[in-house]
């Protein structure tokens, strides 16, 4: 197996262990490698030839202090309502939150997928009959609204095809929160 090494190396894991481990001055070093002589120096303080981890240590929000993290993961799980649903919802009580970083923290806290009763599978995973139950599972917030017919003569009405007949409920209706 490989190394992996970041854009900016400038040594191996070869050439780390052996400047660990040789007795040179740090100049002849750095000339053989045609390195700085500060990396020289770097690699000789250290114990491992391995990169040291950089960036934050845990991730957080730079716009949502961890209060608010924590009252809109709360509410998430409470609710189970879809992002968009959400960030209206709480945009009342934090006017800086964005979609976007209301999304980076549902992925951050792995509350980005909502949970379907019934259905082992992530909501699009779901098909047929499995899917219209989870959606009228997730809560008693959506409702179904049949689409217009096309009114057209000669045109099929919405909801008939003529290749395959009538179609599902789940092609045939817009699914609307009302809450």
């Amino acid at each position: 197996m490989g190394q992996v090494l970041h854009g900016s190396a400038t040594t191996t894991h070869a050439v780390r262990a052996a400047i660990q481990r040789s007795k040179a001055s740090i100049q002849e070093l750095s000339e053989r490698y045609g390195i700085n002589p500060k990396t020289v120096q770097k690699w000789r303080k250290r114990g491992s030839v391995e990169d040291a981890p950089m960036g934050p240590k845990e991730r957080r929000s730079t716009v949502l202090s961890p209060e608010e993290e924590a009252l809109i993961v709360a509410f998430r799980k409470h609710t189970l309502l879809p992002l968009d649903d959400c960030l209206y919802a709480l945009q009342a009580s934090i006017q800086h939150l964005t979609r976007s970083s209301l999304h980076r923290l549902f992925q951050r806290h792995d509350i980005s997928r909502l949970p379907v009763a019934g259905c082992r599978l992530p909501v699009a995973g779901c098909r047929g009959r499995q899917a219209e139950e989870a959606v009228q599972g997730l809560s008693g917030r959506l409702h179904p609204h049949p689409l217009p017919d096309s009114g057209l003569p000669g045109k099929p009405r919405e909801g008939t095809s003529p290749k395959y007949g009538p179609r599902t409920a789940s092609r045939t209706c817009s699914w609307r929160s009302t809450g």
